[in-house]
């Protein structure tokens, strides 16, 4: 009876344990479907961006204006799985950034010598709309760059605006791509701006690195708009995931793959990832996506998606794999 207890007890503190250890990969079979009430009442969540901190994954996402809340806003959850996630935090406008005052949203997260960098969007502006950064020591709570917002493009090719920032370290620099616009503001697409290694991200640090789109619609379902980059490099190659079409279009998720991070290929004239099928919880879309890697080499598209054309909001995630130079949803 004594070695049973003690069988018992060991197992039991192996379970405790669990937690604590480096994350896991996902639970098969089982689906991701974080939401957040906190804002509406009702599930609103989008534009998920999943980093690995310390002994857990965090998620960064947008969440909208509510009666508690004037402006949108960034939330924060933990997960130990890339299933199950639990809300730790939120990144709310600054009351003393005149640019934040509409709100902030669409972040993107990277680790730099022990911390965490966010860089996200000021919401509400238009052609005015610009790329900000923030910097924590745990993840959770952030202090703003004094030279915010960080960036903006020039040139006639485009009107001034970016969003939906993706900042990657490729090769010997610091990579920036954003969502922006032309002109008349009729048409959403790519743009890249670079900096060096030993950049702090701020202002006079970044220098585009074409003066025009890098990756604009052309295909029938990616419709005007082309936005949500998120960039994966394996070997020689870097994949970048996008949305293609506005909100509810549908939006749905393609990729194109590049050598040089400039110049881009599609991989397909389809879609790698669609929107469901009638009656589907992602049936209005699948879009916003960010490609991740887990710490055992897993490979995970997040995406956002709903069925009743934006009035709810659910993060989701697949796993996908590379096959002969073509990615494949699991």
């Amino acid at each position: 009876m004594l070695i049973v207890r003690l069988l018992l007890g060991l197992s039991m503190l192996i379970g405790s344990l669990r937690w604590w250890r480096l994350p896991d990969t996902p639970v098969p079979n089982r689906q991701m479907m974080y939401r957040d009430t906190s804002r509406l009442g009702r599930p609103f969540a989008k534009d998920p961006h999943v980093i690995a901190f310390g002994n857990r994954y965090l998620m960064y996402y947008s969440i909208p204006a509510g009666p508690s809340a004037t402006g949108w806003g960034i939330g924060i959850a933990e997960s130990k799985n890339l299933i199950d996630w639990q809300k730790v935090g939120e990144v709310t406008p600054d009351a003393s950034a005149p640019y934040e005052k509409n709100g902030l949203c669409a972040p993107c997260a990277l680790v730099k010598d022990g911390r965490v960098h966010l860089f996200y969007q000021t919401y509400g502006n238009r052609e005015k709309d610009a790329i900000c950064h923030a910097v924590s020591a745990n993840g959770i709570t952030f202090t703003r760059d004094e030279t915010n917002p960080i960036f903006r493009p020039n040139g006639a090719w485009t009107c001034g605006r970016a969003i939906d920032a993706e900042v990657i370290q490729y090769k010997n620099q610091y990579l920036l791509y954003f969502a922006t616009r032309n002109p008349a503001y009729t048409v959403q697409m790519q743009g890249v701006a670079a900096a060096s290694l030993n950049t702090t991200f701020a202002r006079n640090d970044w220098k585009l690195l074409a003066d025009s789109s890098i990756l604009r619609p052309v295909l029938p379902w990616e419709k005007k708009c082309v936005e949500g980059a998120s960039c994966l490099p394996v070997g020689k190659s870097l994949y970048m995931f996008y949305a293609g079409g506005y909100n509810n279009e549908p939006q749905q998720i393609g990729v194109a793959v590049s050598t040089d991070a400039v110049r881009w290929q599609r991989l397909s004239d389809e879609p790698l990832l669609k929107n469901g099928e009638p009656g589907s919880w992602n049936a209005s879309e699948s879009g916003h996506p960010h490609v991740f890697k887990d710490r055992k080499g897993g490979v995970h598209l997040f995406f956002q998606g709903n069925s009743d054309n934006g009035k709810t909001w659910y993060i989701s995630q697949r796993t996908i794999h590379l096959a002969n130079g073509r990615w494949v949803v699991d």
